[in-house]
């Protein structure tokens, strides 16, 4: 015999009571969420989050203070979540320049060339880039940190479609070639030396001292 006592109805009812609580146990389980699902909401960023993150401690900090464990501290989740996106830091970095290199070319470049009259489109790529505060700072940085397999061929690339994009406007304006080059390199440069002087603290400016260097700048450049 399997039972080495004699059962009473009461054992019996105890018996099946107890089986019938596993039984639903076990159904709860199988039906509950998963364990992923039950995480908090800020673990499950995506992958853009992590991106813009990097982006914003690129400027702020450069390429060196871009790592995985400050960044999860700061976004307020585990490793995990990280590592959900993406398999390496160098992987997160890639995904981020990238996504600053397609800002460049979808919110100001691609808007900016619909402007039919070449030399307003001068003037509004001015207008624009002199305002993208945090461009500029990522810009900076990653001008620091060239002698990087993953940023030299990027600023390089980013260097020179600017610069054709502005020779091309200065071209449809009326200068020869020669002409139109030379001025779309003294207009890059000065971007890139008011940009490196920004992140020393210089030029200091008031809003309106920066209006009005930026109105003069475009005046000097393609007077009307």
């Amino acid at each position: 015999m399997i039972f080495q006592k004699n059962w009473t109805n009461h054992d019996f009812r105890r018996f099946h009571s107890r089986a019938a609580l596993m039984h639903t146990g076990v159904m709860e389980s199988t039906t509950a969420p998963p364990i992923r699902a039950k995480l908090d909401a800020r673990n499950r960023l995506s992958a853009a989050d992590w991106e813009q993150a990097a982006l914003d401690v690129l400027a702020e900090s450069g390429l060196a203070a871009v790592a995985v464990e400050p960044l999860a501290r700061r976004l307020g989740v585990t490793k995990g979540s990280f590592y959900w996106h993406f398999p390496t830091r160098e992987a997160l970095i890639q995904a981020a320049i990238d996504r600053w290199e397609r800002s460049d070319e979808e919110h100001v470049l691609a808007p900016i060339e619909a402007v039919a009259d070449p030399r307003e489109r001068v003037r509004e790529l001015v207008r624009q880039v002199s305002h993208k505060h945090q461009s500029h700072a990522v810009f900076a940085a990653l001008f620091k940190a060239l002698d990087q397999p993953l940023i030299g061929p990027l600023v390089e690339r980013v260097s020179q479609r600017r610069i054709d994009f502005v020779t091309d406007a200065f071209r449809q304006a009326g200068f020869d070639t020669t002409t139109a080059a030379n001025r779309a390199r003294l207009a890059y440069s000065a971007y890139v030396g008011f940009v490196q002087l920004a992140q020393i603290g210089q030029p200091r400016m008031s809003h309106d001292e920066y209006e009005a260097y930026i109105r003069d700048f475009i005046e000097i450049l393609i007077p009307r």
